[in-house]
Order: C-alpha cells, then structure tokens, then sequence
C-alpha cells in the first residue's frame, strides 16, 4: 500500500505545492511513524510535535513558494541550538534548559521552509562514530543489533527508515558520510565554506561544514540548494568561506541530469596506514569493485593513485583533542558526567601547548597541499566509505584510546576530505551478504573525493551509478 513516505524528498516537495497533500498531512504522517517505529531505534531525541503542526499549519495558509524545502518534514541535529528546545549534545553532563535562539543551521533550515519534527540523536558533542550515548542507544535499522554510525547516527537512521524525507547533519571527521554508508544512503559533505550556514570556519582545523543525508542523489542535490539559498535566491552571506564554484546551475540539476565523462583515480592505502592496522572487508572491496566496473561501462576513464605519504595521524589526533579542550567553559557543564572518550579527549587537549597545536595545524596544511596536488589530474577519487561493515553495538568498548584507534579503522579516508577542506559522497552501492534474522544483507558505500567546488561532478556520478544500480529501492525491514 502506498504511503507518503514511499515518495522522494522532491516528489513530496512537488506534491505539497500541488495541492496532492498538505505540510500539515506530511507532518502528521511522520509524526506517527516517528511515534510507532523510533522507540526501537532510537533516531530521536525529542519530538516537537505541537510545535511542528502549528509550523505546518502557517505554511499552509500561505501560497507555497520556490523555497526549496517548502512543507517538508526535517529534523535538527542536537548539537545545534533550537530555541525554546533544549539541545542535549548527547551527554549526561549538561542541564535540561532551552535553548534561547536559533543556531545559523536551523534558521536556514526554516528559512528553506522545512518543519522541524524535533531533535535527531549524535554521540557526545559529535565526538564520536559511536551511536550509544548517556541519552539512549541508535540503532540500525539493517539490523537493530548494529551501529548507525555517527556522529549524524539519528538523522542517518531517520531518512533510512523512513521517518523523515530527508536530514541534514555535520560532519567534522565523517559525521554525515559515516552513518550515511553504514544505513544505506547517499551522504554528501560540501566543500568547505560552501555553505553559510556552517561553512568550517569554527573550530580547530576548520573540519565541521552542513550536509544532507537522504536516498537519492537528486535529493541530496536539492538539499544542497536549500543549504546554499535557503529562500531559493542569491543572498548575501558576509559571514561565509567562499569556494570555487565548479560548473553551472543549480546542484539539483546536475543531481537529475547525470552528465559527463570524467576521470577517476582510484586511492591505494588511507592516512592512518602508518599508525593504525587498516583492514579492509571484502564487502568494501567487492562495493568498490562494483562502482568501478559500472563507471568503466559509462566510459569514465581510471587510474590508480598512491595516498600521499605525508605525516597525517598524530595532527589530525592533536586537532580532535585541542577540539574537546574548550569543553570546561560550556556554561552548567558537569566534567565528571563525561564518557571516558570524551573525558580523554579532553585530558588530552588541556595537556597540549601552543605550538604543539600550531605545529599540528602546519602538519594539517601541508598534508591538505599535498593530498590536492596529488589529486589533481582526476575529477575524482574513489575509496571505500568505511573499510569493515557496520559495527555491532559495543565494538568501540570502554578503553577510550582503543575507542579512539578504532573509529580510525573503521573509517580511515573521510576525516582526509575535512582537513584538505574537498567536497566528497558516500553512495550506498553495495550490499553485504545475508547478515540478521530478517532477512537481506547491510549497506556498504563507495566515497567519492572531488575537486575544490566540485560538488557537481560529485552528483553528477552519482546519478550515473543510481540510474544502473537503483539502491533507491532498497530499504530497511521497518519501511
């Protein structure tokens, strides 16, 4: 039987304006999937609900407009501030309070003319890929024994199993990209600066920027306009990072049209080689074998690539400890209701000194010279998203540093696109064999690094492999 979750984030979108249903009607339909399936996954936090249908009910007093997400369901990740909300972060070390305004990210969301449902669940101050949090646990909806992924673990599990159309979420190391895979989405982070809202100007490092999560390329491409032009227009953004902008029109029609033949490069080893044991799954290879036997068919030109053999792991580790050294100064934080990796990440950031820190940003900006050089010939490159299938709940353990070591095994080459600042997707290409009782296998995507501003070419393959693979159709027991 059909249901309005069956449909695409743009053919929602094309049936609000139409009149085939309501804001009102979506919410509603959401709203009671989120109330029936979430409390066994777990992809929210809080749920807005009253605040959602009077938001839907003042869009549908009005003339539905080229806003680009006009009336559709969305939900914010709580890490960003919504007022009147409270923002938990998913730790235990903070008080239950509202928030007072709106972080840039949620006021664009609502200036694109979304309708928050409520708050999506990250790991302690997205800190982490773990999805088990003093808050609550999410679960995979592939297989509710196994781990999202995080830190956007909510938002992922939500648009997979239907709760919402579409997320967006950050990423700081992966955050989008990581869930994204291991959920069977496409996850797109933009090119630093790309959107205003959250351009990766903050923060050590410049690593954390907006992106959308949703099930097919061309949505991503929608909600990358939205994140762009939230009223569907030029505006002027004083704030933001600027970055090349490769190509012409909008994102969403690169997204639907698909076009062009491009060179690839495909990477041999990751950043972390030298100090972690990067193991690879079969199922990531065969996922990678797969996106390149479909785009040697289009007739994209390959070629192999070395990873760059540049010092990366111990200043990227500096940049990620330095990050969680500012958290004593959160007002009402409580450092002993901490995780053990938190808490280490932050024992560790307090300890570093100045120049260890600027030492690790010039480490940092000599890595991200030498990875665009070396990727400079291709229009893009292509890794496994993550090197080993979804995890099962409690595989980081407890030890903080094994914590640590295994987040970059898991996911050894998507932190490098945050540092170099490159724009790169995750696409669900893959499948594992049958893995849970219900039946069917679990996702594993290909990643896909593009040029400066080449958010586009991005798209672009992706809509190819979509158009010969169809994962769009593929979805979790719960759908």
């Amino acid at each position: 039987m059909f249901e309005l979750h069956h449909l695409s984030a743009q053919e929602l979108w094309d049936w609000i304006r139409r009149g085939d249903t309501t804001a009102r009607e979506a919410t509603e339909h959401f709203l009671a999937r989120i109330e029936r399936l979430d409390p066994g996954l777990g992809a929210f936090v809080t749920v807005t609900a009253d605040a959602a249908r009077e938001r839907a009910d003042r869009l549908g007093h009005l003339v539905p407009t080229s806003r680009p997400l006009w009336g559709l369901p969305s939900g914010d990740k709580d890490l960003y501030d919504r007022a009147g909300v409270p923002t938990g972060s998913g730790t235990a070390s903070l008080p239950e309070r509202p928030a007072t305004a709106d972080h840039p990210l949620v006021a664009a969301l609502d200036a694109a003319g979304a309708v928050s449902l409520g708050k999506t669940a990250s790991p302690e101050f997205g800190m982490s890929s773990s999805s088990e949090t003093a808050r609550g646990v999410t679960r995979n909806p592939y297989d509710t024994s196994r781990a999202p992924g995080g830190s956007s673990s909510g938002a992922a599990v939500a648009v997979a199993a239907g709760l919402l159309p579409a997320a967006v979420g950050s990423d700081g190391g992966g955050s989008v990209r990581i869930p994204a895979a291991a959920t069977g989405l496409v996850g797109l982070k933009p090119s630093r600066g790309r959107v205003p809202s959250l351009p990766g100007r903050s923060g050590v490092g410049g690593l954390s920027v907006a992106g959308p999560l949703t099930r097919s390329v061309a949505d991503a491409g929608m909600y990358l306009d939205a994140l762009v032009a939230p009223t569907g227009l030029d505006e002027p953004a004083p704030y933001a990072l600027v970055t090349p902008d490769v190509g012409d029109g909008p994102f969403t029609a690169a997204a639907v049209r698909g076009e062009g033949r491009f060179v690839l490069g495909v990477l041999d080893g990751s950043p972390w080689d030298d100090t972690v044991d990067v193991v690879v799954d079969p199922a990531a290879r065969a996922a990678v074998d797969t996106a390149l036997r479909v785009l040697g068919e289009l007739g994209h030109g390959i070629e192999d690539v070395a990873m760059p053999r540049v010092p990366y792991a111990s200043a990227f580790r500096v940049a990620w400890e330095s990050s969680a050294a500012r958290l004593p100064s959160v007002p009402g934080i409580d450092l002993s209701a901490l995780t053990p990796l938190v808490s280490w990440l932050l024992a560790r950031g307090r300890a570093l000194t100045g120049t260890q820190v600027l030492d690790a940003m010039t480490a940092l900006d000599l890595f991200s010279t030498t990875l665009i050089g070396a990727f400079d010939r291709f229009d893009a490159v292509v890794t496994p998203t993550l090197a080993l299938t979804p995890r099962p709940l409690g595989w980081y353990g407890e030890d903080p540093e094994e914590d640590f070591r295994r987040q970059c095994a898991y996911s050894p080459w998507t932190s490098m696109a945050n540092v170099a600042g490159l724009p790169a997707i995750t696409l669900p290409v893959g499948v594992t064999e049958d893995t849970h009782p219900d039946g069917g296998g679990l996702p594993m995507g290909v990643q896909l690094i593009g040029r400066p501003g080449g958010e586009r070419t991005l798209l672009a393959l992706g809509a190819q492999l979509e158009r010969r693979i169809r994962w769009q159709r593929r979805h979790p027991p719960v759908w």
